[in-house]
């Protein structure tokens, strides 16, 4: 790490990565299942080289499972974790804070980043929130033991907290869909909000915005992020019997473009501006053919693809046509010359976001705030 500045080299180094990762850890395993590893339970060395591998480990399951209260290989969905280092320290140094800077942090998770920050700019410019109370508990625990005793409120991590506000920087270690306003309302103008932006677990952005004199906000996209959905606007996987839920199609074409560009990080991106509320779920038929779906629940639309192996058939239902929307947009990205995700700009006031690729008037998208 000697490319770090001092300050955030001073604090890695300082800070144990091991603290904050008790009770113990899950490790995936075939089949989509987890190994619980528990910090007292495990060899030392094995230990600490799971605590100080460059890797994102899984902190809690389900929203209440950790490692200590499993036996065996276990399943369940991830709901708390510690992302990994190099992620952590490349957002923080994003923030690009300053001796006496107020910093609001919402998404506690283990307290990792927390500490980090408590070291760079002392315990008593730091805010943290966290929306689960046992999750907040073990940070703090983890916090007191390394020696830090930060603002950490246990609440909406959507809402933030007012009780120091307004701050100079405001990063969220959550993935949002949108930008809360009362972020804004919390930041001093002039700060900066930095928060990954998107529900899909993959095709998501760092944004990078700026607030003004007049509660906006602009910035832009500054690179890929990944993180867990905020619990506040998580959203719920199309589930059931899915064949049911696409027999009443409205249209049927071929496609322009192939839907499978949509595992593609940025064609993943633009689907989420295009078409927001949409979701992408793979499978299969008995007979092993490919099937690719998009839902929106909200606007009770979907999109059915199947391959016949040379091309790709759209059938459409719902109020709206959610693959017209996304196509549309991904051929005028390939005509724009397919650029990156940090070409994406971002605008936001109290009623709406705007994002724009190149003043392209093909490539904006206005969500208005619910």
């Amino acid at each position: 790490m000697s490319s770090r500045p001092p300050q955030w080299r001073a604090a890695v180094e300082a800070v144990p990565r091991e603290l904050f990762l008790h009770p113990g850890v899950f490790l995936p395993v075939d089949g989509g299942r987890w190994r619980p590893i528990t910090a007292v339970g495990a060899d030392p060395a094995e230990w600490a080289e799971i605590a100080y591998s460059d890797q994102s480990l899984t902190t809690q399951l389900d929203g209440r499972l950790t490692a200590d209260q499993a036996a065996d290989l276990v399943t369940g969905v991830p709901t708390s974790s510690s992302t990994t280092p190099v992620t952590v320290v490349g957002m923080i140094e994003s923030l690009d804070v300053e001796d006496g800077h107020q910093v609001l942090e919402i998404g506690t998770g283990t307290g990792y980043s927390s500490a980090l920050m408590c070291h760079r700019l002392g315990e008593d410019n730091v805010t943290t929130v966290e929306v689960d109370p046992d999750v907040a508990a073990r940070a703090d625990a983890a916090l007191e033991t390394a020696g830090f005793s930060t603002w950490t409120v246990t609440g909406d991590g959507l809402l933030g907290h007012p009780r120091r506000a307004p701050y100079d920087r405001v990063i969220a270690t959550c993935a949002v869909r949108r930008i809360p306003h009362t972020w804004i309302r919390q930041t001093k103008p002039g700060g900066i909000i930095l928060t990954t932006i998107g529900s899909w677990p993959y095709g998501t952005g760092l944004a990078m915005v700026t607030v003004g004199e007049d509660g906006t906000a602009e910035g832009r996209i500054i690179g890929r992020s990944s993180f867990m959905q905020a619990r506040a606007q998580a959203v719920v996987p199309p589930a059931g019997d899915l064949s049911a839920r696409t027999a009443y199609p409205d249209s049927e074409r071929a496609t322009k473009v192939a839907p499978v560009m949509l595992e593609e990080w940025m064609p993943a991106f633009l689907a989420q501006l295009a078409a927001p509320g949409a979701h992408l779920v793979r499978a299969s038929t008995r007979e092993e053919r490919e099937l690719l779906y998009l839902f929106d629940p909200e606007r009770e639309s979907f999109a059915q693809f199947t391959s016949d192996g040379d091309g790709w058939t759209v059938r459409q239902g719902g109020p709206v046509a959610l693959w017209d929307d996304i196509e549309q947009a991904l051929t005028a990205w390939q005509d724009t010359g397919s650029p990156g995700i940090t070409a994406v700009q971002l605008q936001i006031d109290n009623k709406a976001h705007t994002y724009g690729i190149e003043d392209s008037p093909s490539l904006r998208w206005h969500h208005r705030l619910a």
